[in-house]
């Protein structure tokens, strides 16, 4: 088999959908007995960082909950808040409760679920 070199490897992952490279990763996560997470630096003073007042949070996930009545609509938002294909979002309404956004600006994530809302489908923002 030949070898691939970064730029190629870079120009397969530019042609998945994000539920192809969350998949991805899982398998190599499995395969090579790793995590994909970054490294959570150590306080300097265990205790007083246990201390502090916890920070805001600044990320959130928007997670379908259901689809609701009209699904048609329900799949149509959830293709233009993702880039993914008709195949996918359907599969991702019909599998709900599932995440839609993860890791995104509060702002981001009001408008999203607002757009779910309003098309008819229950959604929860974490």
């Amino acid at each position: 088999m030949a070898k691939l070199s970064q730029d190629d490897l870079l120009a397969q992952f530019e042609d998945m959908t994000l539920l192809e490279l969350s998949a991805f990763v899982s398998a190599f996560e499995e395969k090579f007995d790793v995590t994909a997470a970054a490294p959570v630096a150590v306080a300097a003073g265990g205790a007083a960082a246990a201390v502090e007042a916890p920070e805001e949070q600044d990320e959130f996930d928007v997670i379908l909950t259901g689809a609701g009545e009209k699904k048609i609509q329900v799949i149509k938002v959830v293709r233009e808040l993702t880039s993914l294909g008709l195949k996918e979002a359907k599969d991702l309404v019909d599998g709900a409760p599932k995440p839609v956004l993860e890791k995104v600006a509060k702002e981001a994530a009001e408008k999203a679920a607002e757009s779910l809302k309003g098309a008819g489908a229950s959604v929860e923002v974490k």
